[in-house]
């Protein structure tokens, strides 16, 4: 992936090395107030890496418990100089460029999102945000959050490597930013609260795909503008979707899938979204709630 020498955005809170405060988990699922394309990857694998039980990580992803957290303002310091924060802020810089557009084209204007970098735990507007629940946004205050962590999971878990398999996590985050600036994630929200768990999963399915396919709308666009994809790019993400689908993701941890209880999609149905995104470069290609199959 051709990044070095892009733009890099202002809007990257670095409080890593900080006490988050807190305790437990905020409410991190679309009933608690935040998505994650890492939610039901880390509930899996919590408890093998970090000793937490991913049942009571699940139970919070699909809307259980939690209060929102006060949000303390963090102390400022000089940004990182680290190759992974520039490479950060250049994708995220990237995103920015690209949606501004977009929103532009289409007679709107686009609000830029934080991109807050912690470890191991940090104070959100959807409670108390923790390495365990993976990359996320919180609608509340309109920040996705990272522990870069999660990304040596994907290497060592699930044998997924490449830059730009990394910026398809931040891309796929600042997805559901738009979902939330366009309404359609508190449409689903409130969806959900009237409707069964079955019915509910159902629609936190459609939710994640389409941030998939904004994450290949943002490719689409960012390569016709900086060509920034190189041969074998877009098999990185490819594969990553491919591992963090939910059917891949059941067999591994108990050799068997539960249909019903998909919360993100299956493999096939990630790497469909995100290449009709890619493929399109349309904001409108992306409707999975008018799809009649996904």
């Amino acid at each position: 992936m051709r990044w070095e020498g892009n733009r890099e955005s202002d809007n990257v809170e670095d409080r890593r090395g900080e006490d988050g405060g807190g305790s437990g988990f905020g409410g991190f699922g679309i009933g608690g107030g935040s998505l994650g394309i890492g939610s039901v990857v880390i509930a899996l694998v919590a408890s093998y890496f970090l000793g937490i039980n991913p049942l009571a990580v699940l139970s919070m992803l699909n809307g259980g418990g939690g209060q929102a957290a006060h949000v303390q303002q963090a102390p400022s310091h000089p940004p990182a100089d680290d190759r992974m924060t520039h490479f950060v802020r250049t994708v995220l810089a990237d995103t920015e460029d690209t949606w501004t557009e977009i929103f532009r084209e289409g007679g709107g204007t686009y609000e830029k999102p934080k991109l807050v970098l912690f470890s191991g735990r940090t104070p959100t507007a959807c409670g108390t945000g923790q390495s365990a629940t993976g990359p996320f946004y919180c609608p509340a205050d309109h920040k996705v959050y990272i522990d870069l962590s999660f990304y040596k999971l994907m290497q060592q878990r699930f044998h997924v490597t490449g830059e730009f398999a990394e910026a398809y996590v931040i891309a796929h985050e600042v997805g559901h930013h738009v979902q939330n600036l366009l309404g359609i994630s508190g449409k689903v929200d409130a969806a959900r609260r009237r409707a069964s768990e079955r019915q509910a999963n159902a629609l936190s399915v459609r939710l994640e795909l389409q941030a998939d396919c904004f994450a290949g709308v943002w490719a689409n666009h960012a390569n016709e503008s900086r060509h920034i994809l190189e041969g074998g790019d877009v098999e990185t993400a490819l594969n990553a979707a491919t591992a963090i689908g939910d059917d891949a993701l059941q067999k591994q941890a108990q050799g068997y899938v539960v249909p019903d209880s998909f919360t993100h999609g299956t493999s096939a149905q990630r790497v469909r979204w995100f290449k009709r995104g890619i493929d399109t470069g349309k904001v409108s290609a992306c409707n999975t709630f008018d799809a009649e199959q996904l």
